[in-house]
């Protein structure tokens, strides 16, 4: 990532000093910056929420799911079947 030091943001954040110095020491270790690592880390986590599953199709995945741990149940309705029959059953009322 090339950074441009004209759009800059300084910040200042708190954590414990022994993390600190751990963290310190390691990037001492690799040739990097304590501000190199925040970066990298930022960008990666970043990364990883746009890669997140859409809720759609974890619910989707979810009720497969449900389908084949439920496929040897005995027979009736199931809990998602009541449920879905009952969704529609109370209607606005007006109020007096």
């Amino acid at each position: 990532m090339k950074i441009n030091p004209l759009f800059m943001m300084k910040t200042t954040i708190e954590i414990p000093e022994e993390l600190y110095r751990r963290v310190k020491a390691r990037t001492a270790l690799l040739g990097k910056s304590v501000r190199e690592v925040v970066l990298e880390l930022f960008e990666q986590w970043l990364a990883e929420q746009d890669e997140q599953e859409d809720p759609e199709v974890w619910l989707h995945r979810w009720l497969q799911l449900a389908d084949q741990a439920t496929s040897g149940a005995p027979p009736g309705p199931t809990a998602r079947d009541i449920l879905s029959e009952d969704r529609g059953r109370l209607e606005r009322q007006e109020c007096l």
